[in-house]
């Protein structure tokens, strides 16, 4: 009589079949989650230049388009750029190269920048 210790084949393909059951659930949630983090980041990144814009005009009595001139750096991957600013208004949007989504936000008497409708608060499609 043999002594037969190991798994048979067809358990070794069932192991690997529900491996690969497993992991079809689990990669969408995961690159989902990805671009979660790269929203987010967007989104920090815009409310840093609020912070910085909202700290050079306390100095300067006007807002400025130059990111170097406020001291402004971005996130790995992250776009900002400053769309228009003045004396009383400015606007900015953010991307990612990770993802098609944008993000922006607007402050005074600025023009809206799609997607944001509401001044001070950075939106997101």
């Amino acid at each position: 009589m043999r002594d037969n210790k190991g798994f048979t084949l067809i358990e070794l393909l069932i192991v690997v079949v529900i491996i690969g059951i497993l992991a079809a659930i689990a990669i969408p949630k995961f690159s989902a989650t990805r671009e979660k983090a790269y929203v987010s980041a967007m989104k920090s990144d815009l409310k840093n230049l609020a912070s910085q814009e909202e700290i050079y005009y306390s100095d300067n009595y006007t807002y400025t388009t130059s990111e170097t001139g406020l001291g402004f750096a971005n996130s790995e991957g992250v776009t900002v750029a400053i769309g228009t600013a003045n004396g009383t208004a400015w606007s900015a949007s953010a991307t990612h190269s990770g993802t098609n989504s944008v993000c922006a936000v607007f402050y005074g008497d600025a023009a809206a920048v799609t997607p944001a409708t509401i001044a001070g608060a950075v939106t997101c499609n």
